[in-house]
């Protein structure tokens, strides 16, 4: 009896270690495409928050974000999640980091599945939010240029590679925003600088020396799950995410927030 009881605290205390403790993970990447005044900028990714709460107000989650110091703020989707849809609950994280930095949005499976994708958009407009919807910003600092791009989820019924082809062929270092890791070769195809993607949750349960189990898009034991994958000039950054969805819970993969350091070569 007492050996259960103990099994039983282990795998609470587990189960709450793998879901509640937000973990930084930090990224460097490098290209001689980076304009200088760009070097050493960190954009911090928040991606599958899926309405997930991290303390009152979000309080834990923002002080990790507020840390980082970041200079500019990404959301690559699923902000909510459409199985138990709270809107107003997901903006409390926006309304708490709206200050820190610019913020760039994009949708994800979860807001198109809600079939309130336009009230979302427009609520997160509202708060300062710069929505990409398909569609490129050109930023400037100090006299150089850098492109920002935002490629909506394709279960609005336009494919991640038919989406890109409209931006390819640019000498401008880019940013892409992408909720997808699975279409990588797309991203590729179109030449790409950096792609910050989620969706994978970090294959859900991660196995030491394997790597994730699972994955929506991709299946058992997914290729693109976490951290950076890079082929020719593209590099991907890969999201664990912070919530979770239709399984509800994480083992050997805790929350994350991601910052990419970016650095001029």
């Amino acid at each position: 009896m007492k050996k259960l009881l103990m099994l039983i605290v282990v795998v609470i205390t587990l189960l709450y270690i793998s879901n509640s403790r937000i973990q930084t993970t930090e990224i460097i990447v490098e290209s001689d495409k980076v304009p200088m005044s760009y070097d050493g900028v960190k954009i911090l990714q928040i991606s599958d928050l899926h309405d997930a709460t991290f303390g009152e107000n979000q309080e834990n989650l923002v002080e990790k974000i507020k840390k980082t110091k970041a200079e500019l703020i990404f959301i690559t989707g699923d902000l909510v999640d459409s199985n138990r849809y709270n809107l107003d609950q997901s903006l409390e994280l926006v309304r708490q980091i709206i200050d820190f930095a610019p913020i760039y949005y994009v949708t994800g499976n979860h807001e198109i599945a809600t079939n309130d994708t336009e009230n979302i958009n427009n609520s997160l407009t509202e708060l300062g939010v710069n929505v990409l919807s398909n569609e490129e910003q050109i930023i400037e600092h100090k006299g150089e240029d850098i492109r920002i791009i935002g490629i909506e989820d394709p279960l609005n019924g336009v494919l991640v590679s038919e989406a890109l082809s409209q931006f390819a062929d640019n000498d401008l270092f880019t940013l892409v925003l992408s909720h997808r890791p699975e279409t990588f070769q797309d991203y590729v195809e179109n030449k790409m600088d950096v792609v910050f993607t989620g969706h994978a949750h970090g294959g859900q349960f991660r196995l030491p020396g394997l790597g994730g189990l699972v994955a929506p898009g991709q299946g058992f034991f997914p290729t693109y799950t976490a951290g950076m994958y890079t082929e020719n000039s593209t590099h991907m950054i890969v999201s664990r995410g912070l919530g979770n969805s239709a399984i509800p819970f994480r083992i050997f993969n805790s929350p994350e927030i991601v910052v990419v350091t970016l650095k001029s070569i």
